[in-house]
């Protein structure tokens, strides 16, 4: 069965024109003439190429709405923290309000050239390792009281124990996890879950770092994309990435770049986030090839870290 979310708004080129003509010629005066092509449409938003130097990024259901206006927010700051990584995120530019028929508000943000770091192997991404733990320092800044909420990312792991049960459980009963790896994989949680919890102040947190939301170009980390869960918490939650993106030798790269920021708590409970995300993409990739084969490479990758 498929498992992304039907679409609760037609979104199509003229809509998207009457906006841009409406909202955004006062920052992009050619706006109404560059070409328009859809690229991406996920469980969330559709992301439409503006020329060669813009994107459009639109909510196709009401509950992701709330979401472009937390990144029209935050991401302006995070630019500036991350610049000097090297590193570029989507800052919009043009902030859209509800308009001609179209509910929810919206954003004009920078096309970042590259190509997806899900379409790279997980070896040639370790020549990015250091770079994106560079690029997570930067994020990991403490964060205001009245930073978004996202009931899902950065808080205890305790708050996620039944889904990931529930998850193994289902998976395990239609035979598309083995065994061995369940129980590895339910080991690791029980570890994360025994760690000490994030006790400082919460931090910034992407709240959704995997291949698919990274940027590569020519050997190099150059962006990162869709912050639509950015929250405050835990930082352990992005830390996941080492698993679900690099192979061992990657994720030592990885790990040993962000050098004291986080300690052996802190990486447990990373490691206990890779295993639910695994467990997750398992459950919810039946239609979308290119995650679950994420979240197979993931749990091959977790699950061999933990017989080391």
């Amino acid at each position: 069965m498929p498992d992304k979310p039907a679409s609760e708004i037609s979104i199509d080129a003229p809509l998207i024109r009457v906006l841009l003509v409406d909202q955004a010629l006062h920052v992009i005066p050619e706006a109404a003439a560059l070409h328009l092509e859809k690229v991406a449409e996920g469980w969330d938003s559709e992301v439409w190429r503006l020329g060669d130097a813009y994107a459009v990024r639109l909510p196709r259901r009401a509950l992701a709405a709330p979401l472009v206006l937390h990144e029209q927010a935050v991401l302006p700051g995070i630019a500036e923290r991350l610049a000097p990584v090297g590193v570029r995120v989507p800052a919009p530019v043009v902030d859209g309000t509800p308009s001609r028929g179209y509910p929810w508000a919206w954003s004009v943000v920078p096309w970042i050239d590259g190509e997806r770091a899900l379409d790279e192997s997980r070896p040639e991404r370790s020549a990015w390792a250091a770079t994106l733990a560079d690029a997570v320092g930067a994020l990991h800044a403490e964060a205001p009281a009245d930073h978004p909420v996202n009931p899902f990312r950065g808080s205890a792991l305790a708050t996620r124990s039944h889904a990931v049960q529930e998850r193994l459980a289902a998976l395990r009963h239609a035979g598309a996890l083995d065994e061995a790896s369940a129980t590895t994989l339910d080991r690791i949680w029980r570890a994360g879950l025994a760690a000490a919890e994030w006790d400082r102040a919460p931090v910034w947190i992407h709240g959704d770092l995997h291949p698919g939301n990274l940027v590569s170009h020519e050997g190099a980390l150059v962006g990162i994309i869709d912050f639509g869960d950015v929250t405050a918490g835990d930082p352990a939650y992005d830390l996941a990435a080492a698993w679900l993106t690099f192979d061992a030798a990657g994720r030592a790269r990885f790990i040993a770049a962000t050098g004291s920021r986080y300690d052996a708590d802190t990486w447990l409970r990373a490691r206990a986030w890779a295993a639910a995300v695994v467990l997750m993409l398992l459950a919810h990739s039946d239609d979308n090839p290119d995650y679950l084969a994420v979240g197979r490479a993931a749990q091959a990758e977790v699950v061999a870290d933990a017989a080391d």
